[in-house]
């Protein structure tokens, strides 16, 4: 049987898995049970493995001949969100959803797994798969490089399943993909006191509005307009009272761009304005920056071995063109040392409800994505490793 064949074949398990692993959500480094789930099944399908990065899982399959090695990847973790549909298999977990498609991830590499375990003996070289933890926090990918996940690999090859693509088409196109992704702390300074004697005090909420208003001004008037950036505070902190001014003020917020120069110049544009601003208002500034993913940049000649293991699957209509993207990915890390491809699998129809984006409370997808990811992650090992 060919890839496809054994694709359909798996089709039902694949999807039965993904709703078990909907119905069972766990956070990043809790995901205890969605691992021991995936050493079940690993084991009951022969296939060795070995726990790596705390609940992270790295399974093996060798070819009968010896070549390279390919590894595949899928995140396990889910969100800390309240699920707001109607499944049977809606989330048992209060408070938190798989609403990323990290559940679809897991279920396609085990039948992928199942897929390769068939037609072992006609692989040349050695396959690893590892269920990855801790993607949603970007520290599960490189928890598996520091243990040595990455060793004697030649390649690596993950998929995202994505809401605004349709059910059907996949990118896998070369060259940046998902932006690098930073986050930042501003901790302001001010002056406490009686709401109704402002003059008495430094207002740390009027302090700190004026800093974010001014760090736009970083996008806008001090990078180049032809490059991608954003700059965004997500959360302003600051008071306890409506006739109190407060003291402190804290902001949280997140960079994304796609060159580097770019990236390392964040810091310090981004300290400027807040000290400075700050210091107008007799007030002080502090930032705390942390540099957190890397651009995911998918390897040319990787993908162009993904393109034709994609038109074997679906033909020349399965591939599809998608803009890059100021989201983040940690499967970067992975690619900053070995080529590969992320691969996006479209997810999308209206005509069953998966209509909402990822990290939606009503999130969902067109389950016949999972036979054509699992087929993907399989088909493209084989290719890879035999050419």
């Amino acid at each position: 049987m060919e890839v496809k064949d054994l694709a359909y074949k798996y089709k039902q398990y694949v999807i039965d898995m993904r709703r078990e692993f909907h119905s069972n959500p766990e956070v990043s480094f809790k995901e205890f049970k969605t691992s021991k789930r995936i050493k079940e099944e690993l084991k009951y399908a022969g296939i060795e493995f070995q726990d790596i990065a705390s609940t992270g899982v790295l399974a093996t399959i060798k070819g009968k001949k010896h070549g390279k090695t390919i590894l595949l990847r899928a995140d396990m973790d889910a969100l800390q969100l309240e699920e707001c549909t109607n499944f049977e298999y809606k989330s048992k977990n209060k408070g938190i959803m798989h609403a990323c498609g990290h559940d679809g991830h897991i279920a396609m590499l085990l039948g992928a797994a199942k897929i390769l375990n068939d037609l072992k003996d006609k692989i040349n070289g050695t396959v690893k798969l590892v269920f990855q933890p801790a993607e949603e926090i970007g520290e599960g990918a490189k928890k598996v490089i520091e243990e040595g996940g990455l060793e004697g690999v030649d390649s690596v090859f993950a998929m995202h399943l994505w809401s605004d693509l349709e059910c059907g088409k996949v990118s896998v196109e070369e060259g940046p993909r998902m932006s690098a992704g930073d986050v930042f702390k501003i901790k302001v300074k001010g002056k406490g006191g009686h709401g109704a004697l402002p003059h008495e005090c430094i207002d740390s909420v009027v302090v700190a509005s004026s800093i974010i208003m001014n760090l736009q001004s970083i996008v806008s008037r001090q990078i180049d307009p032809l490059e991608s950036a954003v700059v965004t505070v997500g959360s302003l902190k600051s008071g306890s009272r409506f006739n109190i001014i407060a003291n402190e003020a804290i902001l949280e917020g997140v960079t994304r761009c796609f060159d580097d120069n770019i990236r390392s110049n964040f810091p310090s544009q981004i300290e400027n304005i807040a000290k400075n601003i700050a210091a107008a208002y007799n007030a002080e500034a502090q930032l705390e920056y942390k540099f957190i993913t890397p651009v995911t940049f998918n390897d040319s000649k990787c993908s162009s071995i993904a393109q034709k293991s994609l038109i074997k699957l679906l033909g020349e209509e399965g591939i599809s063109k998608m803009k890059k993207m100021t989201v983040t990915e940690d499967f970067a890390f992975y690619l900053e040392k070995v080529p590969g491809v992320l691969a996006f699998v479209g997810v999308k129809n209206p005509e069953k409800h998966a209509i909402y984006p990822q990290h939606s409370e009503k999130y969902t997808i067109d389950e016949d994505a999972l036979e054509i990811g699992a087929s993907l992650y399989a088909q493209y090992a084989i290719d890879f490793l035999n050419s």
